[in-house]
């Protein structure tokens, strides 16, 4: 009882985070939704006044919240959320249903999640919008992360016609032995709002190939992509004259996520946040035995080697650094430079980030390249952070600044120097655009440096030097989930399996085979003899 309170106490701290900007009461004032410029949001099947809970029919019986835009501070539209009883009401279907798609040959549930890559498609570019007018992320960014939900819809169709167990020899006459995988059955997803759709995505096309249906809990400040994004799936279901509750929604707040973490019906939950919540859904998730996929924090790296060539460093992190406004998992935060580099590399950066600032804006207006922060208390996070580094002895040699003449949560992309690496506010991650610019004799003390996280999500290594990079490669070098070479920390692709090492949590998902943590695993042994021989030339006779 006592880790179901303080799980839900730290769910409802995450939850203020992320939704400080929603106002919880019925409004008669006007929504963004109802001007002509954003009409694109009624052609995803969007409201001004939106149920927020699905299962094969849209409902909702919890409170009222509003969705702001992060660039005007305005009210898109109004969402009503789901409470603990219609979480349960979902779980319920979702089992139904489950009974119905585990008995779909893999190959066919693979076409259904052909459809829904066709649907997305159709969808591309409104519900790119979406992304971009309710997270805050660029328009380009935003319609991308749709297409990352199309492509691995498409990895997941041939995946469905692929995906394998073994045939192990036996050391007994007339025996063999397999490996079978079968779906979990009902799993949970509680996404961010930092990728409102693609991280669903990659659970959700997954999943079903696998034979599974889920639960769906999005960000409480992105409940607009949430029901969009299962709009568009339901209506393939429903096409298909499937149960809608194989992909069901609750938008919530903490007292869903906490019933999620704590129901042993959901046999996995995928949980995508910051790392003392996910430390708090882990212990939950393990205290019943069950499994967790944990995508948390990131406190990622560049290391730059004498060798390296300065303006490919200085375009790969202008984008690492100050893209999303520092708010991907995989965003730059430290830049480990070598000595003899350090300076021209910090003054191309500077001259970028001058270049960069003036297209400051609207995420959705061409041109455009960096947006605002989610909300105020990313701001305040932003701003007591930088508050703490210079007080540490940090200099401020860009930016630095919250932007006072605008709508919206717009900060300066911010650049710190003079710090140790082991500075309190170097190792402990703000979801901001900071970075630490720090300075190394060699690699191998970069190596140390960009080690001594708790974190180890994504790293990347910009060198000439071809021993370095095995030497990055290998069990001496970076201690991440994603190790590259001579390209950011950002933008991963999806057939490789993405996720991170120590206290980003051990998930993996997307590519390779991440699709093993949706299933679960038998060895069967078939004896096609008529002797029963015992294994280890044991005889019991």
């Amino acid at each position: 009882m006592a880790l179901t309170i303080r799980l839900a106490r730290n769910l409802q701290s995450f939850d203020r985070f992320t939704h400080l900007h929603y106002i919880r009461r019925m409004s008669s004032k006007s929504f963004l939704i109802d001007q002509s410029r954003y009409a694109f949001l009624k052609d995803l099947g969007l409201e001004s006044h939106n149920k927020g809970v699905y299962n094969g029919k849209w409902f909702a019986n919890g409170e009222v919240i509003e969705s702001i835009s992060p660039a005007t501070g305005e009210v898109i539209a109004e969402v009503v959320q789901g409470n603990t009883e219609d979480y349960n009401t979902c779980v319920v279907e979702a089992r139904k249903a489950w009974n119905t798609w585990a008995d779909i040959p893999a190959p066919k549930r693979g076409e259904i999640v052909r459809q829904i890559g066709v649907a997305l498609r159709e969808k591309l570019e409104p519900l790119g919008k979406l992304v971009s007018m309710e997270m805050g992320k660029i328009l380009p960014e935003g319609v991308g992360e749709v297409q990352e939900y199309v492509d691995i819809c498409d990895y997941a169709v041939g995946l469905s016609r692929m995906f394998e167990g073994k045939v192990i020899p036996s050391e007994r006459p007339n025996h063999t032995l397999l490996e079978m995988w079968n779906p979990l059955g009902t799993i949970g997803i509680i996404s961010a709002f930092n990728f409102p759709v693609a991280v669903y995505g990659w659970n959700n096309a997954l999943s079903m190939i696998c034979g599974n249906t889920m639960v769906w809990k999005g960000a409480p400040s992105t409940p607009l992509c949430s029901i969009a994004t299962t709009k568009i799936v339901a209506q393939v279901l429903e096409k298909n004259n499937l149960p809608g509750a194989i992909c069901s929604l609750v938008c919530g707040g903490a007292d869903v996520g906490s019933a999620m973490a704590n129901d042993p019906r959901l046999p996995l939950l995928s949980f995508t946040g910051s790392t003392r919540v996910g430390k708090q859904v882990a212990v939950a998730v393990q205290s019943r035995f069950g499994r967790n996929l944990l995508e948390l924090g990131g406190n990622n790296a560049i290391l730059v080697d004498e060798s390296a060539s300065v303006d490919l460093v200085v375009r790969a992190a202008l984008f690492a650094c100050a893209g999303t406004a520092g708010q991907r998992c995989t965003t730059t935060r430290r830049l480990i430079l070598h000595e003899k580099v350090y300076d021209s590399v910090l003054a191309g950066l500077i001259k970028a980030y001058e270049q960069l600032l003036p297209k400051m804006g609207d995420p959705l207006e061409a041109g455009v390249l960096l947006g605002p922060l989610h909300n105020k208390a990313a701001v305040d996070s932003f701003s007591a952070t930088i508050k703490e580094a210079v007080a540490l002895g940090g200099q401020v040699a860009f930016g630095g600044q919250v932007m006072t003449d605008r709508p919206g949560f717009f900060v300066q992309p911010t650049i710190i120097t003079g710090l140790k690496p082991n500075a309190s506010v170097v190792m402990n991650e703000c979801f901001a655009p900071i970075l630490y610019v720090l300075k190394c004799k060699d690699m191998d003390e970069a190596i140390a440096i960009n080690n001594s996280v708790d974190q180890g999500l994504s790293s990347s290594m910009f060198t000439q030097n071809l021993g370095q990079i095995f030497k990055w490669l290998g069990p001496k070098g970076s201690d991440c989930g994603i190790v590259n070479i001579n390209i950011p920390t950002s933008g991963a692709e999806i057939g490789g399996a993405f996720g991170g090492e120590k206290h980003t949590g051990g998930g993996r998902e997307s590519g390779s085979d991440s699709w093993k943590q949706y299933m679960r695993r038998s060895t069967c042994t078939i004896n096609y003899g008529q002797d029963l021989p015992l294994a280890q030339g044991i005889k019991f006779e």
